[in-house]
């Protein structure tokens, strides 16, 4: 099936983007995220989860955190256009927030089909949040060596071992859990108050999100928790790849479109020579430059995007080069931005920080612009042998 006009984007998710970007300027503009994720600047402090739980109801109210769950399990079911939409408004704001944490999950649990995915879908779907536990030490994410097993049989499995990198654990209600045994990789659903469950913080750059490592020691999960049976859970962590790398990649567009308009600004107002600092070659260029490569990482975010709701086939692909392009965007307009604000720009008071830590930890975030463009190499010309 061809993808439609404007990647499916009409009217509806215009409505959605809009009512967004109100929402966010309402709740979360430069000075109240300032004030709320980076008040202090001591580099040794103890790794903080902040974030704004009153907005985030609001949020949920909305119906904004089920617009992924399928209609039968309690949610909006809306296409992903729609989602990226709102991931992309929500990385405009740098909101810190499970959103994106919340929505990866849900893809994967939708991609899993069974009963007990239904149930945690449905949990989501009555306002709880949710992370990805699927991340060994090395980083990988996309191999069956996960760092955590499943030993027992019957209706009961013992979960041991460690999670690393979960995005936002300590703002999670469950954890969708990735664990191998003799069978293969299944999927579990564990709430994270579940006894044997240690959330451990991680210091990270990003002050927007937390991330952490998660131990589990003797975790018991029944039948009503596995989301996905053992030898099944790789095959749903690859169904639902494409959706993650592209809400991941929406959220650096959404950053970098803040960091143009925000640049762009000050190189309006910033007097250099007698002259706005824009007026110079050295600095319009690159900011154009900027404006390139946000609308070409976006297109291409989109077209994933489009793609998960038209062109499941092609969804591996398109989202392979969405997050190639926008990483290498986020590092252009990171460091341009920087830059162009001048002896402010590196400093803790100017707000630019924020959105630069955030566009590192979203650059190497499920792999960084030279992973993709490799794995999209394999695809089209298959591997190099040594």
């Amino acid at each position: 099936m061809a993808q439609p006009e404007d990647f499916g984007y009409h009217a509806e998710e215009d409505l959605l983007r809009s009512e967004a970007r109100k929402f966010f300027k309402k709740h979360c503009d430069e000075l109240t995220l300032m004030k709320l994720v980076a008040s202090k600047h001591d580099p040794h402090r103890v790794p903080e989860c902040l974030w704004d739980r009153q907005a985030w109801g609001k949020m949920a109210e909305l119906g904004w955190t089920t617009l992924a769950v399928p209609e039968d399990a309690g949610g909006l079911g809306m296409s992903a256009v729609a989602v990226a939409t709102l991931v992309e408004e929500a990385g405009r704001a740098a909101f810190p927030s499970p959103l994106i944490a919340t929505i990866n999950a849900t893809y994967v649990l939708a991609a899993c089909g069974t009963e007990g995915a239904r149930t945690a879908l449905g949990e989501i779907a009555e306002g709880k949040t949710a992370g990805l536990a699927i991340t060994n030490r090395r980083g990988s994410w996309e191999s069956a060596d996960t760092d955590v097993t499943a030993a027992g049989s019957g209706s009961t499995v013992t979960l041991n071992g460690t999670a690393w990198f979960v995005q936002d654990a300590r703002k999670a209600d469950l954890l969708v859990v990735s664990a191998r045994s003799e069978a293969g990789v299944g999927l579990y659903v564990v709430p994270v108050d579940a006894p044997g469950v240690t959330i451990v913080p991680d210091s990270i750059v990003d002050l927007t999100r937390d991330q952490a490592h998660v131990t589990f020691a003797g975790v018991e999960a029944g039948a009503a928790q596995v989301a996905a049976e053992p030898g099944k859970g790789e095959a749903a962590l690859n169904a639902a790849r494409p959706a993650l790398l592209t809400m991941v990649s929406a959220d650096m567009c959404g950053a970098g479109e803040w960091q143009l308009q925000t640049t762009t600004a000050y190189a309006k107002e910033r007097v250099q020579f007698d002259r706005p600092i824009g007026f110079f070659q050295a600095v319009k260029h690159p900011i154009v430059n900027m404006m390139i490569m946000i609308d070409n990482a976006r297109s291409l975010a989109y077209a994933a995007a489009c793609a998960l709701d038209h062109e499941p086939s092609e969804a591996a692909r398109y989202a392979h080069m969405a997050k190639a392009a926008a990483s290498a965007m986020a590092a252009f307009c990171s460091g341009r931005s920087v830059q162009y604000h001048g002896g402010m720009g590196f400093t803790w008071e100017c707000y630019v920080h924020l959105y630069v830590k955030r566009q590192i930890h979203n650059q190497v975030l499920y792999g960084d612009a030279a992973y993709h463009r490799a794995r999209l190499a394999d695809m089209l010309i298959g591997p190099i042998a040594a």
